[in-house]
């Protein structure tokens, strides 16, 4: 199999993440939504999106 992989992205050279940083947060709940593309693409800004809630 070959490396498709960009030379920008050589993860060797990246730092150890840190694993479940965000977990509490995560856990605490989320608001986040995600928009089928054709509402989104009615809704152009997040202002838009936020006064149809």
């Amino acid at each position: 199999m070959e490396d498709e992989l960009r030379p920008e992205y050589d993860f060797a050279q990246m730092k150890a993440g840190v694993r479940c940083k965000y977990i509490e947060r995560y856990r605490a709940g989320t608001n986040l939504v995600l928009l089928d593309p054709d509402v989104a693409q009615r809704q152009q800004t997040n202002t838009a999106v936020q006064e149809t809630e």
